[in-house]
């Protein structure tokens, strides 16, 4: 759990606005469920959702904060006022179709956990593939660079690779 604690704050702060603030929670299927159905419209459990504060993150990015001391922020009367962190937004992940998934796809829960967690902060980020093919390889990029830099097996890989796998094949390592 420490390298997803790890991740998510390394891809907090590459939020290109300088400290940033997001909440996770694992929650069981029908409560995802119910704000699938609720959000998107989709009566299932989806094995994560994004709650983003894209307008708060928008107005920060335009007025670069990023190269802004966040102590010396009043120096800029149009730009937001967060204190000392950006809120990014809320990430709800579906427990047992994280297990499920987990298993089904032969990863560890940790790995998978990690990966659902880094497509949740994009998500939060602005980042959508449902928007576009080139946004959707954008995002799968992102996602295997930082679960790279984190010993995490490539999530999309394996997902090709399992049908030539014997059974019992440990894809974990």
């Amino acid at each position: 759990m420490l390298r997803v604690a790890q991740m998510t704050y390394e891809l907090g702060a590459s939020a290109r606005a300088g400290a940033a603030e997001l909440s996770i929670l694992l929650a069981d299927d029908e409560f995802v469920r119910t704000l699938n159905r609720k959000y998107r419209h989709q009566d299932k459990p989806t094995n994560v959702l994004s709650f983003p504060q894209t307008a708060v993150y928008q107005n920060a990015v335009d007025h670069n904060l990023a190269n802004q001391n966040l102590a010396n922020q009043g120096t800029d009367p149009a730009a937001p006022q967060f204190g000392s962190v950006l809120p990014l937004g809320d990430i709800v992940l579906a427990y047992e179709t994280l297990v499920r998934e987990a298993h089904e796809q032969h990863k560890t829960f940790e790995n998978h956990l990690a990966h659902l967690v880094a497509h949740g902060v994009l998500h939060l980020m602005g980042y959508d593939h449902e928007e576009s093919e080139e946004e959707a390889e954008e995002m799968e990029a992102m996602e295997r660079a930082v679960l790279a830099r984190f010993d995490i097996v490539d999530p999309y890989a394996a997902e090709h690779e399992l049908e030539d796998m014997p059974t019992g094949t440990d894809k974990t390592k």
